[in-house]
C-alpha cells in the first residue's frame, strides 16, 4: 500500500511517519475505525496539523463524520460514520449509552481497591483545556462514572482496564488524578513527568456497538502501541491483543 501523501499540504507540513491505511481497524459502508497514534487529533483543531478526520478521508475518498473523540495525547480506536444514518444510530447508542468503552491507563500509583467504581462531578475550567473531578455535587458540573480493575504491575508501574460509563471532557484523566492516580506522562493532571513525545499512557483499548443496519454487536480491539516499552512491559496481560 502507497504510503499517504496530500500534494496540497507537502509544502506546509511533514508528511506522517505512518501509512494511514495500515491503521484501518474495521470498515464497510457504514462505518470506519482506526487505531489513532499518539499525538494526532481526531479533528481540525488551532495547530493547523493534520488531523484523524483528514487523512481518512482522503485515504477513504468520502466526507467521514465524527462520532466520538479522543484526547490528542492518548491513543486507540476511533470510529467515523460515512453516512448520515449510520452517524445518528451511534449517536443515539452514545446517548443510550448502549456503547460499551474500555480503556487501559499506566499510573504509577497504586489505586486504593483493586477494583472499584469511580463516582465523580466533573466540570471543564474555563481558563484551560482542563476537567477538575469533585466528590461535592454541584448544579454546574455533570456526573462522572467509570469502573476499573487492575489487570497488573510492573516494577514502577500499574495497569488499570476502565470501562467508561458517561462520557465527559477529559473524565479518565480527571477521576484517576481525583483518586491520587495521575495516567503516566499526564502532567495536566499531575503526573510527575512528562513523556518525551507528549503523549500519555492512556489508550482506548475496546469499543463495542450494534451496527447501525444489521443490528449485530460489533467489537473493536485495537493494540495498544507496540514501540513503547512500557505497553511492552504489560503484552503479556493483554493476550493476542498487543502486536
Amino acid at each position: 500500500m502507497k504510503k499517504w501523501i496530500n500534494p496540497t499540504a507537502e509544502m506546509e507540513q511533514p508528511t506522517p511517519d505512518f501509512r494511514i491505511g495500515d491503521l484501518v481497524l474495521y470498515k464497510n459502508n457504514q462505518l470506519i475505525a482506526f487505531n489513532k497514534p499518539a499525538g494526532i487529533p481526531v479533528q481540525d483543531d488551532t495547530t493547523g496539523d493534520k488531523s484523524l478526520l483528514a487523512l481518512g478521508s482522503i485515504y477513504t475518498q468520502s466526507k467521514l463524520q465524527v462520532i466520538h473523540r479522543l484526547d490528542r495525547p492518548a491513543s486507540g480506536v476511533v470510529l467515523f460514520s460515512k453516512t448520515q444514518n449510520a452517524l445518528v444510530a451511534l449517536n443515539e447508542q452514545f446517548r443510550s449509552r448502549k456503547i460499551r468503552k474500555t480503556y487501559l491507563a499506566v499510573v504509577q500509583e497504586m489505586p486504593p481497591e483493586p477494583e472499584g467504581e469511580l463516582k465523580h462531578f466533573v466540570g471543564k475550567k474555563n481558563t484551560s483545556n482542563r476537567s477538575e473531578a469533585t466528590e461535592t455535587e454541584d448544579p454546574d458540573l455533570k456526573e462522572a462514572v467509570l469502573t476499573y480493575r487492575l489487570l497488573g504491575s510492573s516494577d514502577h508501574y500499574h495497569l488499570l482496564e476502565i470501562n467508561l460509563i458517561t462520557g465527559r471532557h477529559h473524565q479518565v484523566r480527571a477521576q484517576l488524578a481525583a483518586i491520587g492516580c495521575p495516567i503516566k506522562g499526564d502532567v495536566k493532571y499531575g503526573a510527575r513527568r512528562g513523556n518525551r513525545d507528549r503523549s500519555i499512557h492512556l489508550h482506548a483499548w475496546k469499543l463495542s456497538f450494534a451496527h447501525p443496519v444489521s443490528g449485530e454487536t460489533v467489537e473493536l480491539v485495537a493494540p495498544p502501541p507496540s514501540g513503547d516499552p512500557v505497553w511492552q512491559a504489560f503484552a503479556p496481560l493483554l493476550g493476542e491483543t498487543m502486536v
